[in-house]
Parts: C-alpha cells; sequence; structure tokens
C-alpha cells in the first residue's frame, strides 16, 4: 500500500493540486501577517503600567498563562487560569 498523497491522476488534476496548495500557502502567509500587525497595535495602544496576562502554548502543545505587573515587576506563570487569577488578586491585596 502506498501512502504517498500525489496527483499525478491527469495534468489539469495536477494544476488542480498545486493551485489548491499555493492558495494554502497564501491564506497562511496573510493570516500570519494578521495576527503580527494585531499584536503590534496592542503592543502600541496597551497602557505601560497595566497588568498584562496571556496565553502561551510550549512546543509540546501545553498551553499555560503568563502574567505581569510592570508597576510592581512580578510575573506569574501557571498551567490554571484559576491559578493566575488568585495571583492576581493576591498581588492587589497588599
Amino acid at each position: 500500500m502506498n501512502n504517498h498523497i500525489r496527483c499525478l491522476l491527469t495534468e489539469d488534476i495536477e494544476i488542480n493540486c498545486s493551485l489548491s496548495f499555493q492558495k494554502k500557502i497564501h491564506s497562511n502567509f496573510w493570516k500570519s501577517l494578521y495576527i503580527i500587525w494585531e499584536n503590534f497595535v496592542k503592543k502600541i495602544l496597551a497602557d505601560p503600567h497595566e497588568l498584562q496576562v496571556w496565553q502561551k502554548v510550549d512546543r509540546h502543545g501545553n498551553i499555560y498563562w503568563q502574567a505581569y505587573d510592570p508597576v510592581t515587576g512580578k510575573s506569574f506563570s501557571s498551567g490554571s487560569e484559576t491559578d493566575v487569577s488568585m495571583w492576581i488578586e493576591q498581588l492587589y491585596r497588599h
């Protein structure tokens, strides 16, 4: 059994497969460019003294949360959104 996917049935199909692949690349490029632009605008408009919280994904696909308070210089990271919320509450109690 051959596990390779190939578009070689006719010349027309091969061209269509190639165009489909190019559309995916083109779409991914614009999507990536939009995300970069969106993050850039958020950084410019952000209050430098405002608490920052964001979600990240590590190289293994695990989702975790990070928080940073620029006023105190303190930061916190956890796999639990609840833990981050508790850290924020504790930060502002003192």
